[in-house]
């Protein structure tokens, strides 16, 4: 059964790093380059004109490296693993609207406000609402009303509050991608970490599932997630597929994966933290994400309630740029960070196991 997680991660891998030049030459060719601010650090205006909207790339193979392990494993799709892959291609077609709008239409804003709100919203209420569906031979549905961090805990917040919930989760991590997708690779390689953190979680709670608990040395250290193994299969695609993308996404950029590739990515996070019932700890594994969004949460605030600025810009990433380190510095350094949040988020995970043993 591990071998979908090796087929899943290494097909992803192939068609991204094979596949994204081809994009890159036919956005190319048709002229979709990228919008530049004049606002923002002179550095930026020298990508101008680079090939956008290549989150187009991963999306595509990481659904068709999915599918592709189960071709050649012979396991089915689970409800759970269709889910966080609908949510990431709907998150990603939000985007792909937004990005049309600002190249093709000339319109460096993108969508509307509330079109693009709006967009989100019925993609994530969809998710949410489909996620309570689907029980299994032990009742459990891909996602659960109960509030969870490292495993579900507390009591059921019902139903309603559940949908409200799931969406401030997608849109946050959705938003939070979106703000870190700023420099050259930092997003998607920052991305790549945090699905290889949920790969590992995913094999672990497949092997201290409560549906072996007669196997298990302690059955009440265990997981009640649905398809933990398919979420871990899903995982890995996403990784592999983000790591091929990183190759021409590095600086310099070939390709920016624009907001078709951040809210599919931020989109695929939230749903692989719901499924997994983990929604409190990417808090923690994503946490490079939530510290950009805070950067912008700041200086929004301190700007609205003082008139002052805390950074020189937002979001944090631009603030280093103007303080004179170079992009690959500032890349490099908060890649850094994200790694620690990842090793610290998987060390509570394992604490939160061993804690039950």
């Amino acid at each position: 059964m591990m071998k979908q997680i090796l087929f899943s991660g290494v097909i992803g891998l192939f068609l991204t790093l094979v596949g994204t030049p081809l994009l890159i030459k036919l956005l190319a060719r048709k002229g979709y380059g990228q919008y530049i601010r004049d606002d923002g650090p002179r550095e930026h205006h020298s990508k101008r004109g680079t090939p956008t909207m290549g989150g187009i790339a991963f999306i595509l193979a990481t659904i068709i490296a999915y599918f592709l392990s189960k071709v050649i494993t012979g396991y089915p799709p689970t409800f759970s693993g269709l889910l966080v892959l609908g949510l990431m291609a709907g998150m990603g077609v939000v985007g792909f609207l937004d990005d049309y709008i600002k190249i093709v239409k000339r319109r460096s804003l993108g969508l509307r406000a509330k079109a693009k709100m709006a967009g989100q919203l019925i993609v994530g209420i969809a998710f949410a609402v489909l996620a309570l569906q689907f029980a299994d031979n032990r009742n459990n549905t891909p996602a659960s009303t109960r509030l969870s961090f490292v495993q579900d805990f507390g009591w059921s917040i019902g139903p309603v509050l559940f949908v409200i919930w799931a969406l401030f989760m997608i849109l946050a991590m959705s938003n939070g991608v979106n703000l870190t997708d700023g420099l050259d690779g930092l997003a998607t390689g920052a991305a790549t970490m945090v699905f290889g953190a949920y790969t590992f979680i995913g094999v672990w709670q497949f092997q201290e599932s409560c549906a072996n608990a007669q196997t298990l040395a302690n059955p009440g250290a265990c997981y009640e997630v649905r398809d933990p193994l398919d979420l871990a299969v899903v995982a890995s695609a996403l990784m592999g597929a983000c790591f091929g993308f990183l190759w021409w996404n590095t600086s310099p950029a070939k390709i920016f994966m624009g907001d078709t590739g951040s809210l599919a990515l931020g989109g695929a996070l939230a749903g692989l933290a719901i499924c997994s019932r983990t929604e409190i700890l990417v808090a923690l594994l994503g946490g490079l994400f939530v510290l950009i969004t805070m950067s912008v949460v700041i200086q929004v605030g301190s700007f609205k309630l003082t008139g002052k600025r805390v950074f020189r810009m937002a979001p944090l990433q631009h603030h280093f740029e103007l303080k004179g380190w170079s992009e690959v510095l500032v890349v490099v350094r908060f890649w850094i960070i994200q790694g620690m949040c990842v090793i610290v988020g998987l060390g509570l995970f394992y604490a939160g196991w061993a804690a039950k043993k």
